[in-house]
């Protein structure tokens, strides 16, 4: 279903495989997986469905890794990292075609069993080639509006969202894959050339908004609401310069006035006390 693939899509954006990979998460996806667990709520205690959900998730961190190769008799019934590898050679809108739907598992692998057979291509069938977390989150929504526009029939525009990714007029349900990029195994991910002293600058700047994004959870709301700004715009001038974007210097230099004033009024803190001037 597109508009839900539309949500799920950012955490297989990744065009590497690693923990961070698991990390990758989508915004919007907790307005949509809320549908398939509601049913539970008729059978299962919410104390013993919060453990569980939380297990399920903490489970699937560890599986985000090339290290592992196989796990022996336990791939017969857990998700391994050798499945989820399958997975992430992308669903539903694969770049390689056998790997299209396949690997649904959390814990336990017992149903959609299925064993590499190819090289493994991470990312998406139509890679986005772009740092910018905004953009990540939300190109495919707009992409969907867009497809949806070029249709005058409202059936049409509808099964645009409700239908396969890979749907058009005439074609099955979830539509074929004809039109994807042929997998050669020569591809390589996105990597912008970029110095290395602008790699330590993002880096350490990075670390100074993971603190702000801890101390979000012990502020106010008005406060919450201007330190999720403010970890926005970080993230969102990071991917800038990571993409050597034109505009980049100049978004960068607000964001440097802000975090200033925020750490002067104490909104942020910096890694350690005695960095304060540093920072």
């Amino acid at each position: 279903v597109a508009i839900l693939w539309a949500a799920h899509q950012v955490h297989h954006s990744s065009e590497y495989y690693n923990l961070t990979t698991a990390l990758r998460q989508s915004v919007t996806q907790q307005f949509t997986s809320w549908i398939f667990y509601l049913p539970m709520a008729l059978v299962a205690p919410p104390s013993i469905f919060a453990v569980h959900i939380q297990l399920n998730l903490l489970y699937q961190f560890w599986i985000h890794t090339e290290l592992i190769r196989d796990l022996g008799p336990l791939e017969w019934v857990f998700n391994t990292p050798k499945h989820h590898r399958v997975h992430h050679d992308i669903i539903p809108t694969g770049r390689n075609i056998y790997c299209i739907d396949k690997n649904y598992g959390g814990i336990l692998i017992i149903w959609d069993r299925l064993f590499e057979t190819d090289k493994v291509v991470y990312g998406l069938v139509f890679p986005i080639k772009n740092f910018e977390i905004l953009y990540v989150q939300l190109h495919y929504y707009l992409y969907l509006w867009g497809k949806s526009n070029t249709f005058d029939d409202i059936s049409h525009k509808l099964s645009t969202f409700f239908k396969g990714p890979s749907w058009k007029p005439g074609k099955p349900r979830l539509g074929d894959h004809d039109d994807n990029p042929k997998v050669t195994g020569q591809e390589v991910p996105h990597d912008p050339s970029w110095s290395l002293p602008l790699q330590v600058y993002v880096v350490i700047h990075f670390l100074l908004v993971l603190g702000t994004y801890h101390d979000v959870f012990q502020n106010k709301m008005l406060t919450i609401l201007g330190m999720a700004g403010y970890i926005l715009l970080t993230l969102t001038s990071l991917g800038f310069l990571i993409d050597q974007r034109p505009t980049a210097a100049v978004l960068e230099m607000l964001r440097c006035v802000v975090m200033v004033t925020m750490q002067r009024y104490g909104f942020m803190k910096p890694l350690l006390p005695s960095l304060a001037v540093p920072t």
